[in-house]
C-alpha cells in the first residue's frame, strides 16, 4: 500500500465536489504543487436498492493549490504571545499546531458511476500502479501503444508517464506544441528525446514500415548534429541514465539521420555549418530546377505582381510547355530547365516583335514580358536552391525509411527561398502519404520558431497555410506536425487548438497572464514560470488536468558544442570544390588530372557536368569529365533586351508597367 500522507476534510465554505477536494496533511509531507494523490474509501452498501457487497472506491487527484494553517485566529495574537518583542521573534513561546491543506483537482474515480462528491476518507501517495491508472494510461500503455515521454517524479516516485500513440501520431488526434522561454525550456531537446521515444516504442501495422521525421533546422546548429553523442562535459548524469532505463529508451545518439543543404550563391559550396570533413558523409545537397518549383510559383512571385492575366500565362506555360509540351506552343524548344525557358520567351518575344504583333495566344506581349521578368528572377532569389540547369538532387521520395531523420538546413537561406522549401516538401510528403508511396506511413514534421513562420498578427503566407493545412488534415494521412515557440498566445490560433498534445516549459509570467492560460490555478502559473531545464506541463486527450513530469536530455551533441568540435570548413575555391565533390565519390582520384580536366572550361558548363556525374555516378568519372568538358564551351545567346514598357505601346493596354 501507498503512504498514508493525509485525510479529505469538507467545510461549508469548502466542499467536496465531483471535480475537485481537500485534505490536509502535516508539515513534513511531500506533497506539493502537481502532485498525485489517491482517496481509498469503502463504497457503502445503498440498501433497499438491491445493491451487492461494498466495494472500494478509489480516487485520483492531482494538486493545484496549497495553504498553511495554525490556531491562530490573528497575526495578532503571535505578537502578543511573543511578548512583543521582535527579538523573540524566531523563538516560539509556544509550539503551535500547523498543518499544509491542498486542494486537487480530479484525474479519474473508480467506479466512475455514479458521479458523486469526494467522499471524506484517508489520502494516500499515488505509487506506480495508481499512476498508470490515475492518468489513463493502463488503457493504451497494456495495448502497445504508449509513448515515453518522461517520469512523474513528485512525492519521491519516479513512475513513467506515456503518450497514447492514436493521439499522438494519429488517427485519433494528433501534433504536437511545446512552449517556454528561449534557452530555458529545452523545446529543441525535448523533441528529440520524444522522437527516441517513438523509434523505440512506435509499433505500426507493417513491420516494414514504421515513423520517419523530417526537421527543419531554422536555427544555426541546432539540429545538425544528431547522429554524435554528447561530448565528456556534457554527458547525461547518472540519474538521466536511470530515466532511460525506466522508460526502455537506448541513450544512444540517432543512428540513421541525413542531412540536406542548398548550395550558396556560389553554386557549389554547401550553404550549412555543418562541412567538417569528417562529418560530410551523410550530408546531401539540396537543389531544384524548373520542373520542381513551377507548381509553386505562387509561393516566389509577388501577389501585386501576378494577377488574372499573369497567372493565365503561368498556367498555360506548365500545361502546355513543360508538362504536356504541345507542338503549337513549344516552338521546337524542349523546355526542361530555366536555360531552356529563357530561350523559349526569347523566341516567342522574337517573332513576335518580327511580324509586329502584341499578342500570343489572346496574351498580351506586356504580360509575356512581365511573366519572364519574374519568372527569371527566381534563379537569382534562390541562388543555390534553384539551378538553372536540369540537376536534380532531393529527398529520396518513395523511399522514406523507417526511424529515420531528415534534416533540412534552411538556417542561413532567404526568407523567400524558406518559404519554397516548406511549402514543396511537405506538399511532397502529402502528396506521397495520399498516394501510400513514400516509404513509410508516418512522417514526423518539427518546425521551430512558430512566431516567427505562423504569427497571429502577421499576414497570410504560403508557409502559414501550409502549417495550418498540416494542422487540420494531417492527422489522417499520417503528417503530423511538432512545432515550438516562445509564446504560444501569439501563435495562429487553429494551428495550436488542432494539436492534441501541448507541452510547456518555463513560461514567461506576462505569457501566463493571457487569456489562453486563464484555467491554470494561480499556484500552477506561479510553478510553471519557476521550471528548471528539463521538467515540463503536458496536457494530452487522456489527462484531464495539466501534469508536471521531468525528462532527460537527449543523448547527442548539442549545436554549439559540435560547432565547436567539428568547426565548419572554409569556403572553396571553384576548382577545389569541384576537386572535392568528386572524391567523395571516388577517393582515388587525382587532384590534379581533375584541375587538368576542367581547366579553362566555363564553370556553369564544369558545374552542368559534375551534377550529371553525382546523378549517374558513371563507371569511369574521370574519363566522363574528361569527355565531356573536352568540347569548347558555348554560352547561350545574349537574352533579349527587356524594353521599358512604355516603349510597347499604348499604355491604356499595359497595366504592368514598372
Amino acid at each position: 500500500m501507498a503512504a498514508l500522507i493525509g485525510r479529505v476534510f469538507a467545510t461549508e465554505s469548502r466542499p467536496s465536489t465531483p471535480d475537485t477536494f481537500h485534505f490536509w496533511t502535516e508539515v513534513n509531507s511531500p506533497v506539493g504543487i502537481g502532485t498525485i494523490v489517491q482517496v481509498t474509501v469503502p463504497q457503502p452498501t445503498a440498501r433497499n436498492f438491491g445493491s451487492q457487497a461494498a466495494q472500494e472506491w478509489h480516487i485520483f487527484g492531482i494538486v493545484v493549490e496549497a495553504q498553511g494553517y495554525t490556531d491562530l485566529v490573528s497575526a495578532l495574537f503571535d505578537f502578543i504571545g511573543a511578548d512583543q518583542s521582535p527579538q523573540l521573534a524566531d523563538e516560539a513561546p509556544t509550539q503551535r499546531p500547523e498543518i499544509r491543506a491542498f486542494k486537487a483537482a480530479v484525474l479519474r474515480m473508480e467506479p466512475e458511476e455514479p458521479l458523486q462528491p469526494v467522499p471524506i476518507g484517508p489520502v494516500y501517495l499515488a505509487d506506480d500502479p495508481a499512476v498508470l491508472v490515475s492518468l489513463r494510461m493502463d488503457e493504451y500503455v497494456h495495448r502497445g501503444r504508449g509513448i515515453p515521454l518522461g517520469v512523474y517524479v513528485k512525492g519521491g516516485m519516479c513512475s513513467p508517464v506515456y503518450l497514447d500513440a492514436d493521439f499522438l501520431l494519429g488517427p485519433e488526434a494528433a501534433h504536437l506544441n511545446i512552449t517556454g522561454v528561449s534557452g530555458l525550456a529545452t523545446k529543441t531537446s525535448l523533441v528529440e528525446f520524444l522522437l527516441k521515444g517513438i523509434f523505440s516504442h512506435y509499433y505500426p501495422q507493417d513491420p516494414e514500415r514504421g515513423v520517419a521525421a523530417v526537421f527543419f533546422n531554422v536555427k544555426g546548429p541546432d539540429l545538425l548534429y544528431l547522429d554524435l553523442p554528447p561530448t565528456e562535459a556534457a554527458a547525461l548524469s547518472p540519474e538521466e541514465l536511470e530515466m532511460y532505463d525506466k522508460l526502455a529508451i537506448p541513450p544512444t545518439p540517432f543512428e540513421h539521420v541525413t542531412y540536406f543543404a542548398p548550395y550558396k550563391a556560389d553554386g557549389y559550396n554547401l550553404n550549412t555549418l555543418r562541412t567538417a570533413p569528417e562529418l560530410m558523409h551523410n550530408v546531401r545537397p539540396l537543389q531544384w530546377g524548373l520542373r520542381e518549383i513551377f507548381e509553386y510559383t505562387e509561393v516566389l512571385l509577388n501577389k501585386d505582381d501576378v494577377d488574372a492575366k499573369a497567372d493565365a500565362v503561368l498556367s498555360l506555360i506548365e500545361e502546355k510547355v513543360i508538362r504536356n509540351p504541345h507542338a503549337e506552343y513549344t516552338h521546337g524548344i524542349k523546355v526542361t530547365n530555366f536555360t531552356r525557358l529563357e530561350e523559349w520567351f526569347r523566341s516567342i518575344i522574337e517573332d513576335l516583335e518580327a511580324e509586329n504583333k502584341r499578342e500570343w495566344h489572346s496574351h498580351n506581349i506586356a504580360t509575356l514580358y512581365k511573366v519572364r521578368n519574374r519568372l527569371l528572377n527566381i534563379t537569382n532569389r534562390c541562388r543555390g536552391l534553384v539551378g538553372n540547369g536540369d540537376a536534380v538532387f532531393d529527398l529520396p521520395w518513395g523511399q522514406f525509411q523507417k526511424n529515420h531523420i531528415y534534416v533540412i538546413d534552411v538556417a542561413n537561406m532567404e526568407p523567400t527561398a524558406q518559404d519554397l522549401v516548406f511549402t514543396r516538401v511537405v506538399s511532397k510528403i502529402r502528396e506521397q502519404l495520399e498516394a501510400n508511396a513514400l516509404g513509410v506511413e508516418r512522417v514526423v514534421i518539427f518546425v521551430d520558431e512558430l512566431n516567427k513562420y505562423a504569427a497571429a498578427d502577421g499576414g497570410d503566407t504560403y508557409l502559414k497555410r501550409t502549417l495550418l493545412d498540416i494542422s487540420e488534415r494531417g492527422r489522417y494521412l499520417g503528417e503530423v506536425l511538432f512545432s515550438a515557440q516562445q509564446f504560444r498566445s501569439q501563435v495562429q490560433k487553429r494551428i495550436v487548438g488542432n494539436c492534441g498534445t501541448a507541452l510547456y516549459g518555463r513560461m514567461d509570467m506576462d505569457e501566463l497572464a493571457t487569456p489562453g492560460y486563464s484555467t491554470l490555478s494561480a499556484a500552477v502559473k506561479t510553478k510553471l514560470s519557476t521550471l528548471p531545464k528539463g521538467e515540463l506541463m503536458v496536457r494530452h486527450p487522456h489527462f484531464t488536468q495539466p501534469v508536471f513530469l521531468k525528462f532527460p536530455r537527449p543523448p547527442v551533441m548539442r549545436g554549439q558544442d559540435g560547432r565547436s568540435q567539428f568547426p565548419p570548413r572554409p569556403d572553396l575555391p571553384f576548382a577545389e570544390a569541384m576537386v572535392y565533390r568528386l572524391q567523395v565519390l571516388d577517393r582515388c582520384l587525382s587532384p590534379v588530372q581533375i584541375k587538368e580536366a576542367i581547366a579553362l572550361v566555363d564553370e556553369e558548363r564544369v558545374l552542368s557536368v559534375i551534377n550529371k556525374i553525382e546523378q549517374e555516378r558513371p563507371d569511369n568519372i574521370l574519363g566522363f569529365l574528361k569527355q565531356a568538358t573536352q568540347k569548347t564551351p558555348t554560352r547561350p545567346p545574349n537574352p533579349v533586351k527587356v524594353q521599358p514598357m512604355f516603349e510597347l505601346g499604348d499604355r491604356e493596354e499595359d497595366p504592368y508597367g514598372d
